[in-house]
């Protein structure tokens, strides 16, 4: 419970003495973030700041299904340049090709996709960096 201010004395006397008093115990000891910079600080105010951070933190996107899908395409293309193994592309594009053909097939509101799946052949062959890059 908090204690109740003593008639008579000052407030900034008060809560100094119970700041003291705090540090004493260790009670402001191993707080998280200690000694780390304030995320952000240099930053231009924003109001909606929490709830930004709040959605990267959850990873969600605020996109229409298609254009979602365009992006992840877009970092699996990427992915797949760059995987060690022939196998790892074919996974990585298989994955991605369902999930465009499961968009054609049902397309959602909003904007058109515009992809067709990709040919994992003809990628392999022409834009894969392989395991020597």
């Amino acid at each position: 419970m908090t204690k109740r201010k003593p008639t008579g004395m000052e407030f900034e006397s008060w809560i100094d003495a119970q700041i003291r008093e705090a540090q004493e115990k260790g009670a402001f000891d191993d707080l998280p973030g200690a000694g780390k910079p304030i995320p952000d600080i240099d930053r231009p105010y924003d109001e909606n700041w929490w709830i930004k951070r709040k959605l990267k933190q959850e990873n969600v996107s605020l996109l229409p299904p298609t254009l979602r899908l365009r992006k992840e395409a877009e970092d699996t293309l990427i992915e797949a340049r760059t995987a060690r193994t022939e196998k790892r592309v074919r996974e990585l594009l298989d994955g991605l090709n369902k999930k465009i053909r499961a968009m054609n097939t049902n397309a959602p509101p909003g904007p058109p996709l515009n992809l067709m799946p990709y040919d994992v052949d003809e990628f392999l062959r022409d834009k894969w960096e392989g395991p020597e890059g």
